[in-house]
């Protein structure tokens, strides 16, 4: 399984943190609506913007991104706010736009949305 690149940096700026609980809610004639779960697991969807220093580092993402990984597929990173090492991918393989930061690329950025099981 494909690691994360290690010259991508995920920033704290911007980052989110959401899942889908997997309840199915089902309201009663009278008292308290029944609740189920689901799943065992739940989808988790982290949001982060990724920062790339230098021309070259965009490049060599899109060539992870398009070579290693496929657009679709699943890659081994920290995750941003616990430390721990998830399985993730890129929801829909998008990876957002890239986002100049500074003049002729040398710096920019992407936000994207990545999502794993939990």
């Amino acid at each position: 399984m494909a690691d994360f690149p290690s010259y991508a940096h995920i920033l704290a700026d911007g980052f989110t943190e959401s899942f889908d609980p997997a309840v199915e809610r089902t309201d009663m004639e009278r008292g308290v609506p029944k609740q189920r779960l689901l799943n065992t697991q739940v989808m988790a969807k982290v949001s982060a913007t990724i920062l790339f220093r230098k021309k070259a580092d965009i490049a060599s993402f899109e060539s992870w991104y398009f070579d290693t990984i496929k657009r679709i597929g699943w890659f081994q990173i920290k995750h941003p706010r616990t430390g721990a090492t998830i399985t993730a991918r890129f929801e829909g393989g998008s990876i957002g736009t890239l986002v100049p930061l500074g003049p002729a690329f040398y710096i920019a950025s992407r936000t994207v949305i990545m999502e794993y099981q939990r």
